[in-house]
């Protein structure tokens, strides 16, 4: 009876131990950040495969910025790659920008999205060894992020939302053949600004176009900066400033409330109220990164030989707002 009952006392130990060797399964799930500055944080897994946690730092929120985020999580999706991902936006605060790149950092995260230069240039004093890939970014090497634009040689790399400038210009003049003085307004705080300043200018200048100058230091100066322009030049021009873009509502209210029309950097802009544009695509620039980050994440290439990519200028598309247009008694019509 004493060995019947060991017997089955190792018996019901093997049944046990078995059973515990099948319960092993791990599940993989995100958290949602609790951080003032997060947005949201959100996983995409497959059944198989490794999952990479990827970190955004989007510098603020308007219609362009916005847009580049959506088309990098598109590519993300389209690759069919496992992904965790951590939402973060600055809300246009330089300090709050140097906080979440620390933290993006600290979290280990596979790589960093950047939307926006001081979003990437925080990302870029903080880690060298971390990938980072930019979008909504004018000139990578002029703003100090990568070695040459053909060639970044360290951990950045990313798609450059240069606009045609001259395209632009042109289109201001065909717009307005009266117009002979152009106010040219933007954030002095941002160093893409600066480098568009002064493209803007030579294209004036060939044009045969006199440029008054309206910065910014902030958004709080808006108003009145555009109030101060009123009466002064014949129309206002404004490239891709994140400043100026995401108060493009009280450029337009100034500036359509006492004529004076708003030749855009992009899109959004005209949405917003200006007139109108040649305009690059900021989902497809945000597609553009986020194909550049799968490579990246799938080992196929490293940053510091990935050269930065454009936006075809061949594909800019003429906006209008017909609104806006009707408003300032102005036809741009004929002008796709």
């Amino acid at each position: 009876m004493k060995k019947s009952l060991a017997m089955l006392l190792a018996g019901a130990m093997v049944v046990a131990s078995l059973t515990a060797c099948g319960s092993g399964k791990k599940e993989t799930t995100a958290e949602t950040t609790s951080d003032t500055t997060a947005e949201s944080a959100e996983s995409k897994t497959v059944s198989d495969g490794e999952t990479y946690k990827i970190g955004v730092l989007q510098l603020t929120e308007h219609a362009a910025l916005d847009a580049a985020n959506e088309g990098f999580v598109a590519a993300l999706d389209d690759s069919g790659i496992s992904y965790e991902i951590d939402q973060q936006n600055a809300q246009n605060d330089q300090s709050a920008c140097q906080t979440i790149a620390e933290k993006l950092v600290n979290d280990g995260d596979d790589l960093i999205l950047a939307i926006a230069t001081p979003a990437a240039q925080a990302v870029a004093g903080v880690t060298t060894e971390i990938p980072i890939v930019g979008t909504a970014i004018t000139d990578f090497a002029d703003s100090g992020l990568v070695e040459s634009n053909d060639a970044p040689g360290e951990n950045v790399t990313g798609s450059s939302d240069l606009t045609p400038i001259k395209a632009q210009i042109s289109l201001l003049q065909k717009v307005l053949p009266e117009a002979k003085k152009v106010g040219v307004l933007y954030c002095s705080a941002e160093s893409n600004s600066e480098i568009q300043l002064q493209m803007t200018k030579e294209a004036c200048t060939a044009a045969g176009l006199d440029v008054e100058e309206f910065s910014v230091a902030s958004s709080n100066e808006i108003q009145s900066v555009v109030e101060s322009a009123v009466g002064k030049v014949d129309c206002l021009y404004t490239f891709t400033d994140n400043t100026i873009a995401a108060g493009m509502n009280t450029v337009t209210m100034v500036a359509n409330e006492n004529n004076l029309p708003v030749i855009c950097g992009e899109q959004g802009m005209v949405e917003a109220g200006g007139l109108c544009t040649y305009s690059i695509d900021y989902y497809e620039l945000g597609y553009i990164a986020g194909e550049m980050a799968v490579k990246i994440l799938k080992g196929e290439a490293e940053p510091a030989t990935m050269p930065i990519e454009y936006y075809p200028e061949e594909k800019c598309e003429f906006v209008g707002n017909e609104e806006t247009a009707k408003l300032l008694g102005i036809d741009i019509s004929g002008l796709e």
